[in-house]
């Protein structure tokens, strides 16, 4: 084992020097003592625990949000020639058992987990076993309800002290105000942490902010012009496979990515890009995460991010080798108002979160004051449409519920059933002609949904069923047959929602306990949301200095290279050229203001700050007749 961090640096990754506060970071590990390291994007934050835990004797526990990231790391590691373990999911019990006995026996040095995963009594237990150098928690702002990607699930963190209390605690991100920073601290139980801070600034990536009304337009023209690569978020999965379709028919190497991609074609898509087949990812906010792709040159959000921490660190993944590189905001008024019904618009009330709880326990039949161990399946579709409700308001405020341990959802809650015809519409109407059980079916389905020729669509089959008057079992059994057939892809996942309640039915005591949180919660939401808003209106402060005061950097001099700083560069020397013309006017003859305008051709505007400096300077003056001449 390499004695000095610096030996392990050169050894294994092939650097000389650590970069900012690496080096700092890795000596506190190395001593025992805990860690907050607040780094940003393309920081280097993975090195600061990896270079310690081949220092210290024992394995390195990596909490960690996404299997994707789990599996990049863990690949990393192990093309270097270092013991590295990734639990994924659908692991069988005797294969989960096998991986954490070679954690316990094999001199492995690293275990990546979820922390869902390591809520799992048999995982905390293997845990004990191991001979620990350091617990990991990445990403550590989901820990933290003030957060921008606030996951219940990483609460379970906090156990990690009680499997072993001696090894340092190392929390880990690129985005945290002090609020959440604080967050993060108590929920962990850090002890006299070391906090680091790295500047939040990139010098070389130029912020932009673009209104235009023709935003494909605008895509289509930066698109073009990306020699390397570039990432285009959305907010939607069909966004993404419209735009990617957009850029591919006008001529531009561009694929989509989002989490309804089957996972081997995302892996593919992924590899793909990395190596620049395609120079253009189009994406959700599910692509990203762990990505260390140092060309990407250009990151266009195609809509407005929900929160300014989202948005800082995927614009961060522009420029990781330090070229200069670009992000971009292409927006309109239209944006302003949808963004606001897509995250504001669905938060669930006080008032809303005692109804639905209410008609979820009259809708089991729960007597008030009555507690049942009963598991239920809902189905979720059925539900909103029996009691009229909003789909997305109900969904989060479930998730409320959830969060608040009053009610535990399963994991197929959120999953969908999606179809697409794969087939072209004079062979559909064939199939429709000599199909005569499907063919009614079928209309119904292309008069109730659009673009299913160009989309994977989610499909309602309760809705489905009242329109057909066909139980939804019977849905399920014609799809199937249709993609047998190859005439639609599909794809399936119950929606029933399995759940059981963990307290008594207590109608509004029960809300009561946590209804200031929700009205809390929903107040952090509107305000990031407006946080965004008004990053994107206002021009007149560089950008830079906008985002890092967001997070509480003080930034004095302004970056020179984003819209706000050029645009006012541009004026600086618009004026420059105008004093010059103004003299070189006035060396001719006196004039008043109006007439070298015209004569010169020069904006009102310009001609009056380039007069006023000039008679500051002490260069011209007002004669009596109010015309400038030279002194």
């Amino acid at each position: 084992m390499n004695s000095t961090p610096k030996e392990i640096l050169s050894n294994y990754w092939g650097f000389e020097s650590f970069r900012g506060s690496q080096e700092e970071i890795i000596n506190a590990i190395i001593n025992g003592q805990d860690v907050l390291g607040l780094l940003p994007t393309g920081g280097g934050k993975s090195l600061c625990f990896q270079v310690p835990a081949l220092s210290k004797d024992g394995i390195c526990i990596v909490i960690s949000p996404l299997i994707a990231l789990i599996e990049n790391q863990v690949n990393n590691l192990q093309k270097l020639g270092i013991k590295a373990i990734g639990l994924k999911g659908g692991l069988k019990f005797n294969e989960l058992d096998k991986l954490l006995d070679n954690c316990i026996y094999g001199n492995y040095k690293f275990l990546y987990l979820s922390p869902e995963r390591l809520q799992q009594e048999f995982v905390q237990e293997r845990i004990k076993s191991m001979n620990v150098s350091m617990f990991v928690i990445d990403e550590a702002h989901c820990i933290s309800q003030w957060g921008h990607d606030f996951r219940p699930a990483y609460l379970s963190c906090s156990v990690l002290r009680q499997l072993h209390a001696t090894p340092p605690v190392v929390a880990l991100t690129a985005t945290a105000t002090k609020r959440v920073s604080e967050d993060i601290i108590n929920s962990l139980e850090l002890t006299f942490p070391l906090v680091i801070k790295d500047s939040f600034f990139r010098k070389n990536i130029g912020l932009e902010v673009q209104f235009t009304e023709d935003k494909r337009g605008y895509l289509k023209q930066y698109c073009q012009q990306v020699q390397q690569s570039a990432i285009i978020y959305v907010r939607s999965r069909r966004m993404a496979e419209e735009l990617s379709k957009f850029l591919v028919q006008n001529n531009i190497s561009a694929t989509f990515y989002h989490g309804g991609v089957d996972q081997n074609k995302k892996t593919e898509r992924l590899e793909l890009w990395l190596k620049n087949n395609y120079k253009i990812m189009v994406a959700t906010n599910a692509f990203g995460m762990g990505i260390d792709k140092p060309d990407v040159e250009l990151v266009i959000h195609y809509q407005i991010p929900d929160s300014v921490e989202n948005y800082f660190q995927e614009a961060g993944r522009a420029g990781r080798n330090g070229a200069f590189a670009k992000a971009i905001i292409l927006t309109n008024t239209t944006d302003k108002v949808l963004v606001k019904k897509q995250f504001l618009d669905i938060l669930p009330s006080v008032a809303h979160v005692k109804m639905i709880y209410k008609k979820l326990s009259t809708f089991f039949q729960i007597g008030y004051g009555e507690f049942t161990e009963a598991r239920f399946h809902l189905n979720f579709n059925e539900f909103c449409s029996i009691y009229k409700l909003n789909t997305f308001v109900t969904y989060n405020t479930l998730q409320i519920l959830d969060r608040n341990s009053v009610i535990s959802l399963s994991e197929n809650f959120s999953k969908k059933i999606t179809i697409k015809f794969i087939t072209d519409k004079d062979t559909l109407y064939r199939y429709i002609d000599q199909n005569n059980k499907l063919s009614d079916f079928i209309k119904i389905v292309l008069r109730t949904y659009g673009g299913l020729f160009e989309f994977d669509t989610p499909i309602n089959t309760y809705m489905l069923s009242k329109k057909t008057s066909m139980p939804e079992y019977k849905i399920h059994e014609n799809f199937e047959l249709l993609a047998k057939d190859e005439i639609i892809e599909y794809s399936s996942a119950t929606s029933d929602l399995e759940m059981f309640f963990l307290v008594p039915r207590d109608d509004d005591r029960t809300i009561n306990l946590f209804a200031k949180n929700i009205e809390e919660q929903n107040q952090l939401k509107i305000e990031k949301v407006n946080a965004m808003l008004s990053y994107i209106e206002n021009d007149t402060v560089c950008r830079s200095i906008q985002l890092l005061g967001y997070f509480g950097e003080l930034q004095e001099q302004p970056c020179g290279i984003c819209d706000v700083c050029t645009s006012q560069k541009t004026e600086n020397t618009s004026i420059v050229h105008a004093k010059i013309k103004i003299i070189k006017a006035l060396k001719e003859k006196d004039a008043g203001s109006r007439e070298l305008q015209l004569k010169l051709n020069i904006s009102q505007e310009t001609i009056i700050s380039a007069l006023q400096e000039l008679l500051e300077d002490n260069l011209i003056t007002l004669n009596n007749i109010n015309e400038y001449q030279l002194l």
